[in-house]
């Protein structure tokens, strides 16, 4: 007799938390239940023992219930209630309710109050709970069936019609809630399954578009860069720095092309690889004061990767013009500033389609928590600050 599976609470939680739950609620109440019965009648079948009870054949009936009850609660909670668990409690429980004129006394039989009825529903309940229906309410008929031909045989039709009305309702009920339980509950489970796929497709769309967006500043920042200053005239005839710098794009394109791993979050010193940054642009006059500062190593690439992008802008923008580079850092976070004496520029007037500032440095700041402030107006320079808060 097939019963519903029983997962462990660490994959129900994974996989459909409302199942899993139901299923370690439909575990732990019919062991319990069934355990609490098996004693309590063992106790009650013991205390009356009047003609006809035959004791030769009550006291292994008892011994036999009580290990049953036992087996049942502990192989329940420990694996589940298996189909075996269902099929043997249903058939121990049948051969007691036919046993009823030689197990229960005339006088306890009335009333519904013997332990064998208490026996029978306890079994009709914990079948419903555990098993499919197209098993479990036949299984409840067969208790039902068994209970009133050994109610009759003892003498009291009254009580057979009586509690076999009350073991045909609690099978009916019990079947019901337990349908209805599964039903919602597999509606949310297949509901939270999807909020679960959408999140994953969101989540690896957003990766995508994210790559995406860190490629695209890194072409912009080299090669688009340097096609930018050839084409401005920035480079008249042989140049060893444009050299380097080409050579510098060309690694940065085969990087790219290997779709090399990400970096780790170990620390890093930010001031070491801003210094490196300075040497990518030799020809740009720039003083730094640059504070020691350890940084993750994500965190490190977005701000030495936007200081670049920043001191290209005033190599493309600002030929002739110094610049600064300052590293600080406080209790509260990281700031890092590049300021120029260049011609400055309108930050409101940049058209919405330019990649540089939007995407070289603001993209990259917000995109490891941090943000970026771009101060300039013609004739005055330029100041960008970027910073970082996650320094305690």
């Amino acid at each position: 007799m097939p019963a519903v599976p029983v997962r462990t609470a660490p994959s129900a939680v994974l996989d459909s938390p409302a199942g899993g739950a139901l299923s370690l609620v439909f575990t732990t109440l019919p062991a319990l239940l069934r355990l609490t019965c098996g004693l309590f009648g063992a106790v009650v079948a013991l205390s009356v023992r009047t003609a006809p009870v035959q004791v030769a054949l009550l006291l292994p009936a008892v011994a036999v219930l009580t290990a049953w009850s036992l087996s049942y609660a502990t192989r329940a909670l420990r694996g589940g209630v298996t189909p075996a668990l269902v099929a043997g409690d249903v058939a121990i429980t049948t051969a007691a309710c036919l046993l009823i004129p030689r197990l229960v006394a005339p006088e306890v039989l009335p009333g519904e109050g013997s332990w064998i009825a208490v026996l029978a529903s306890t079994t009709v309940i914990n079948t419903q709970a555990t098993a499919p229906a197209r098993w479990s309410i036949p299984a409840g008929l067969l208790v039902t069936a068994g209970y009133a031909t050994g109610a009759h045989a003892a003498g009291n039709p009254r009580e057979a019609s009586a509690h076999a009305a009350t073991l045909l309702v609690q099978t009916a009920c019990t079947a019901m809630m337990t349908g209805v339980m599964r039903h919602r509950i597999g509606r949310a489970d297949r509901a939270f399954a999807a909020h679960q796929r959408l999140s994953r497709e969101a989540l690896v769309a957003r990766t995508a578009r994210e790559s995406e967006r860190r490629q695209n500043r890194d072409l912009h920042d080299t090669v688009l860069g340097t096609l930018t200053m050839v084409g401005q005239g920035a480079v008249s005839g042989p140049s060893a720095a444009l050299r380097r710098r080409c050579a510098a794009d060309l690694r940065t394109l085969t990087a790219l092309a290997d779709a090399r791993a990400l970096p780790g979050d170990g620390p890093v010193s930010l001031d070491d690889r801003l210094r490196t940054v300075r040497e990518r642009l030799p020809d740009l006059p720039v003083t730094v004061d640059l504070a020691p500062c350890a940084l993750p190593a994500a965190v490190v690439d977005a701000v030495a990767e936007s200081v670049y992008a920043a001191l290209s802008n005033v190599v493309r923008h600002a030929p002739g013009a110094t610049a600064a580079l300052r590293l600080r850092r406080d209790a509260g976070g990281v700031a890092v500033e590049v300021v120029d004496d260049g011609p400055g520029f309108d930050p409101a007037a940049v058209p919405p389609h330019r990649y540089g500032l939007r995407e070289s440095v603001r993209g990259r700041m917000v995109a490891v928590g941090g943000s970026a402030r771009v101060e300039s107006a013609p004739g005055t320079g330029t100041r960008i600050r970027l910073e970082w808060p996650g320094v305690g």
